[in-house]
């Protein structure tokens, strides 16, 4: 049983890779869009950061989930 309770905690915390991916591949486009239109850095850094924040959110759902998991099954 304690085997499948890691499990799904290790499951639920894939989410943190997600959102690792998310974020990086939304850091590289900023970098793009930035070199292309350096006027636009404000707008664009603004919406990296939002975009960011949401995709961390997830992963943090994640590790709470997790972390629940863990707590109410053992």
């Amino acid at each position: 049983m304690n085997s499948l309770i890691a499990v799904g905690a290790g499951i639920a915390v894939l989410g943190a890779l997600g959102a690792g991916i998310g974020i990086g591949i939304a850091t590289g486009k900023a970098v793009e869009a930035v070199a292309r239109q350096p006027e636009a850095d404000g707008k664009i850094m603004k919406n990296l950061i939002l975009g960011c924040a949401l995709a961390e959110a997830t992963a943090i759902y994640g590790f709470v989930i997790a972390i629940m998991i863990i707590m109410f099954f053992k």
